[in-house]
């Protein structure tokens, strides 16, 4: 199996400083085994881009051919982003989510996710998303106590139930398999929370290759406003 990549990363039009984290920094392209991720730090402007940057690095710190996967490998940047506190006070509370992937070369993508940052698949026109937010507001969904129109503009869309940071947190995750002419998509809260999802599978679609679908969602996420940090990787499948 083929991966042809892109990643992109922006401040937005409302924030000083970019707390978001993207994995790989650059575009590419593999037979695989391949990382891709997004983590979207909190806790301040400093202490939130130290989370997502020290979570990262921790996460991708073994090679894509170890013999490591997405879920041990986010609960290593949860101990990781732990220790950050403890060694500067300063910075104690701070959080991030993750959600990082591994493609394999046989076809099989295995997911690592804590947060509200999401992974989505588009597969012949049609967008899935694979994660499940950790919010109040997706836990009043479940129970049937919110519908999914009012969640997208809920004020308290942003508390998190579960982030990496806090203490011991539990990974979910994520497995599937592949195939040729799949395009799978990962993005911090910046893109979801200012752009329907009906929006993002048309420009997922009609984008050329992955970094012209990366850089569309970042502009469609600054025209309706910008007020958030916004990183998405898009990776395609080929045979």
């Amino acid at each position: 199996m083929n991966y042809i990549w892109a990643s992109g990363t922006d401040t937005g039009l409302v924030r000083d400083g970019n707390e978001d984290m993207v994995f790989p920094p650059t575009a590419g392209a593999s037979r695989g085994p391949v990382l891709v991720g997004v983590a979207d730090g909190m806790g301040g402007h400093v202490a939130g881009e130290v989370a997502s940057r020290v979570a990262m690095e921790a996460a991708v710190a073994a090679p894509p051919e170890a013999d490591e996967t997405p879920v041990s490998r986010v609960r290593k940047a949860n101990e990781a982003v732990l220790a950050a506190g403890e060694e500067r006070p300063e910075l104690r509370g701070m959080g991030t989510t993750m959600t990082l992937g591994r493609f394999g070369h046989d076809g099989v993508l295995d997911i690592g996710h804590v947060g509200d940052s999401r992974a989505y698949l588009l597969r012949d026109g049609d967008l899935e998303l694979l994660t499940t937010d950790h919010t109040v507001v997706e836990e009043l969904v479940g129970l049937g106590h919110l519908s999914r129109d009012a969640a997208f503009s809920h004020p308290k869309r942003h508390l998190l139930t579960r982030s990496l940071g806090l203490g011991p947190v539990e990974v979910d995750a994520v497995n599937l398999e592949v195939a040729p002419g799949d395009r799978v998509m990962m993005c911090s809260d910046g893109l979801t929370d200012m752009v329907e999802e009906m929006t993002i599978r048309r420009i997922l679609a009609e984008s050329p290759d992955p970094e012209a679908a990366v850089w569309g969602l970042i502009e469609a996420a600054n025209a309706a406003g910008g007020v958030d940090n916004v990183s998405v990787v898009v990776v395609d499948v080929a045979p």
